[in-house]
């Protein structure tokens, strides 16, 4: 799903009053809403069910504002209804995909070239590591560094130490991500003229 950086990040903050005035249970709900949807898009087999989880948010967070004084029951209720519409939208791009069977694929690399590959695209990523801010370096790297629901919590910390919201954070994460891509791909393209 495409990333906006467009959402205002006193969105999380209402999305978070929208749940409780008691931010810890807001927390709370934040938390188990969002590892319900993580779930609910990995059974309609959803390819990325936390990034889907994360668009469910920032679609909500787009309207929060219009949402808290117009919608009434509970909240989590509407996320559940985002969620249905993105599945819907997942399952009609998926169907559009062409099947790959009776192409001709390349031939498969051999261990020895895998793992020169994988060599070569390490120091690639570690020579752009360098060419970052040291402050772009650490938040990239932080933010890369658990998984599964310790990468939750491990998120959710980071963006409460910075006092941004996660919609910021994720945003930065991503843009710095972007970055280094592009920085891996030219150094990979400068180490395959050399060879």
């Amino acid at each position: 799903m495409p990333r906006d950086s467009d959402i205002p990040p006193e969105s999380f903050d209402e999305i978070l009053a929208w749940f409780s005035p008691d931010r810890e249970v807001a927390w709370a709900v934040f938390v188990d809403l969002r590892r319900s949807l993580i779930k609910i898009f990995g059974w309609n087999h959803c390819v990325d069910p936390e990034g889907m989880a994360d668009e469910t948010f920032d679609r909500v967070a787009r309207q929060v504002h219009r949402l808290r004084s117009t919608f009434e029951g509970d909240p989590k209720l509407f996320f559940y209804g985002v969620a249905r519409n993105l599945i819907k939208e997942y399952h009609k791009k998926v169907k559009s995909f062409v099947a790959i069977e009776g192409v001709d694929l390349p031939a498969n690399q051999t261990d020895e070239e895998e793992e020169e590959s994988a060599s070569l695209r390490a120091e690639c990523l570690e020579a752009c590591l360098q060419e970052l801010s040291g402050e772009k370096r650490d938040l990239i790297l932080a933010y890369y560094a658990k998984e599964k629901q310790a990468k939750i919590a491990h998120r959710l910390e980071m963006a409460r130490q910075r006092g941004v919201s996660m919609e910021t954070l994720r945003v930065r994460a991503y843009r710095i991500r972007a970055t280094l891509e592009k920085c891996i791909e030219r150094c990979l393209e400068a180490a395959g003229g050399k060879q």
